[in-house]
């Protein structure tokens, strides 16, 4: 699990109530912490080229973090997933393309596709904007399924650029923008479903499936949400209690249904 920025693993857990899905389902989780002295506002700093790489920066420290766990402890090779929110989102997604072989499954919530900065000025370029370009999602990741959650009124990391992680995953080739055309640019999902506000807050879900008919990716737009885990603990930070719950979810998408 990787926090946000202004974050710290307790936070983090709270917020996502992370915890006690877990605990519920038998996992393990890792809750690593970024320095502040690596980022003054405790971010993943995800748009470092050095911290996009296989071998280098704080992708091989997080990928030593977790062969460490599980030489020391019976983890389920299939089943190491990594989820984060933000920046922790923005380096789940580097940690999956640079990994692929360690990293399972992935989820996404308020992040930015594979490669979308390159420097810092160039990530808040591409949070309020989106990425001008988006790096290749490495061919090596292709297997790894992905769940995205955004809130529609996301006014840090633009929603477009969850739009252009769906892209990357697909292979599609961005044509859209930041503007009225960008849901244009989206590949067509296998299956859309819209669910107006009732109990939580509306929500529209993308299936993606692969050529064996599989679903490979899901991608959960919230409606009215901004930069906040979807259906979270309000007693931490950057959370929307009255969202469809994207714990839940993604460990169901990505561990299975709970038996």
């Amino acid at each position: 699990m990787l926090h946000g920025c202004k974050q710290s693993p307790d936070d983090f857990a709270l917020g996502t109530r992370m915890n006690q899905h877990a605990e519920a389902r038998g996992c393990m989780v890792l809750y690593p912490a970024q320095s502040r002295l690596a980022n003054g506002y405790g971010c993943w700093n995800w748009f470092n080229p050095h911290d996009q790489a296989r071998e280098g920066g704080e992708t091989a420290l997080l990928a030593g973090m977790v062969r460490h766990v599980m030489a020391s402890h019976p983890v389920d090779p299939e089943r190491v997933v990594v989820l984060g929110l933000s920046a922790g989102a923005a380096m789940a997604v580097n940690l999956a393309c640079a990994y692929p072989e360690l990293v399972r499954g992935v989820g996404v919530h308020s992040g930015l596709p594979f490669g979308a900065a390159q420097g810092a000025m160039a990530a808040m370029k591409a949070m309020k904007q989106g990425a001008p370009f988006a790096g290749h999602w490495p061919a090596r990741s292709l297997a790894v399924p992905v769940v995205i959650f955004h809130g529609d009124r996301d006014e840090v990391v633009h929603p477009v650029n969850a739009m252009q992680l769906v892209a990357q995953l697909t292979g599609t080739v961005w044509a859209g923008g930041a503007g009225v055309d960008a849901e244009a640019a989206m590949p067509v999902p296998a299956q859309a479903e819209t669910v107006p506000a009732g109990a939580v807050r509306g929500y529209t879900r993308h299936v993606y499936r692969g050529a064996d008919g599989q679903t490979v990716h899901e991608y959960w737009l919230v409606h009215g949400a901004g930069h906040a885990w979807s259906g979270g603990d309000v007693a931490g930070s950057y959370t929307e209690g009255d969202g469809p719950d994207a714990t839940r979810e993604m460990l169901r998408f990505l561990l299975g249904p709970m038996n």
